[in-house]
């Protein structure tokens, strides 16, 4: 079946493109692996025709977003995001409304349609960055509350209006998981995702995006690395760094939705039996610029 996949995608010049939180299965037959964003932006810098994106939805809105003269499959399609679906337009549109100086800014991990009500997005990378470029004091963000959280301790001099919407996997994880982790690896240099809980990064030798994690873990001298995102990025590592012990903090740190795709799924988008992802245009206008001026802001 790999064969199978690569040659059709060479013949269709298909560009195959999977997060890091994939299996490692279905990262073998892509093309790259990266984080949500630098695959929508690496789709828009090649010259495919198709791009089939392996994660969920709103990753791949965001590639047809930033592509849109090219085709793009999600393989699984069912693969949401619950922390996406947690926010809606009129959401946004009630917080504007109740706090009219404020500037909206919407994570990544959110729907096209929330994007296109919205100021400018984000990445866990470059929040921090965005938010203090604002010019705006006041700032909505939308719509996980553990990152934003993260980041209005990061910039005291901006007013963060939180969304209640969270992660479910990086929710989850309790402090005493880190605790419990960090007494079985008391010398174990610790990782995790500023979408986890704020008393859940005390515990942090380093806090930052799945490839922040992944780059700075293979900085590391310990010998020990315990990581605090999703199983995916454990795996990556276990194979990347055979003379490190690589462990994740608590047993529950799988995303189901992206588990879904399997290399069946994207064989199935090459040979037509997938529906490509479709926008409005009005939607696919705004929800673009908040993407190109993340871009602008954020680097």
């Amino acid at each position: 079946m790999h064969e199978e996949i690569r040659s059709l995608a060479k013949r269709k010049n298909a560009l195959i493109l999977a997060h890091y939180y994939q299996t490692l299965d279905v990262q073998s037959v892509a093309d790259e692996v990266g984080d949500s964003f630098a695959l929508a932006k690496y789709a828009r810098e090649t010259d495919a025709d198709i791009v089939i994106l392996c994660g969920v939805r709103f990753m791949a809105e965001s590639a047809k977003l930033l592509s849109p003269l090219k085709t793009v499959y999600l393989p699984a399609p069912n693969a949401g995001c619950p922390m996406a679906d947690m926010v809606t337009p009129d959401d946004v549109l009630m917080l504007r409304a109740e706090h009219p100086d404020a500037a909206v800014v919407c994570y990544v991990n959110s729907g096209a349609d929330v994007k296109a009500v919205s100021d400018v997005c984000c990445t866990s990378s470059s929040a921090v960055k965005i938010v203090n470029a604002m010019r705006e004091r006041e700032i909505i963000f939308v719509p996980d509350r553990n990152l934003g959280a993260y980041v209005a301790k990061q910039c005291p001099e901006k007013r963060v209006i939180l969304f209640d919407g969270f992660c479910p996997t990086h929710h989850r994880i309790s402090e005493q998981d880190v605790i419990d982790a960090i007494e079985q690896h008391p010398d174990a240099y610790v990782l995790i995702h500023p979408e986890c809980r704020e008393e859940v990064l005390r515990h942090a030798h380093f806090i930052g995006s799945t490839k922040g994690i992944i780059d700075a873990a293979k900085r590391s001298d310990r010998e020990e690395l315990l990581i605090g995102t999703e199983i995916g990025v454990q795996e990556i590592l276990m194979r990347d760094l055979p003379d490190k012990r690589v462990y994740s903090i608590g047993s529950t740190f799988t995303c189901p939705n992206m588990k879904r795709t399997r290399p069946e799924d994207v064989l199935a988008c090459l040979i037509g039996e997938r529906e490509a992802i479709t926008l409005p245009n009005d939607i696919a206008r705004d929800a673009r610029l908040t993407l190109e001026r993340m871009i602008e802001l954020g680097g």
